[in-house]
């Protein structure tokens, strides 16, 4: 079988990550190159992947996104990266072409050995004032929304599960 499909029908969401070992910055770079191949409305390239690799600030964006959750659990579980997704909202397909950044970083993460999830609740902390106060310190301007968090990292033991069975009615011909 042709090893990107295989790739695909392989990659799993992780959810239990060694936070002690950082990926080399070639493998993230790699990752997020990937992500900049994704297809996006009209070609225009609109979203943005900040990678995060400081602790103290990965550390503040685990909170940032608990806090909208309710909870004080980390919801990257101990993932060491974050590429943070951003899209241009004043472009009409900024969901979707976010949202397939978001698949490539990790169908990318999983073909070069990593482990990835993609983590809700970007939207809500990039609209809250430390949010957009954060964009500013990086040098983003202008009306984005937060599509999604990919953490990456290398998989702890026994964190990779099977695939579940696919439901016999997931694709239908009409011919």
């Amino acid at each position: 079988m042709n090893t990107v499909i295989e790739n695909m029908k392989t990659r799993r969401s992780v959810r239990a990550f060694d936070p002690d070992r950082m990926p080399e910055r070639s493998l993230i770079e790699a990752v997020a190159e990937a992500g900049t191949y994704a297809p996006t409305g009209r070609g225009a390239q609109s979203p943005l992947i900040v990678a995060v690799t400081s602790k103290a600030v990965r550390d503040r964006l685990s909170e940032l996104n608990a806090a909208v959750m309710g909870t004080e659990a980390d919801p990257f579980y101990g993932a060491p990266v974050v590429l943070v997704v951003l899209a241009d909202r004043t472009r009409p397909t900024y969901l979707y072409d976010g949202s397939l950044v978001m698949g490539n970083l990790m169908n990318a993460a999983h073909a070069l050995g990593l482990g990835s999830c993609w983590i809700h609740r970007a939207r809500e902390v990039f609209d809250s004032e430390e949010g957009k106060a954060m964009l500013r310190a990086w040098g983003i301007e202008g009306d984005y929304e937060g599509i999604g968090h990919c953490v990456l990292g290398y998989p702890r033991e026994g964190a990779v599960r099977e695939a579940a069975p696919r439901k016999d009615d997931y694709v239908r011909f009409v011919e």
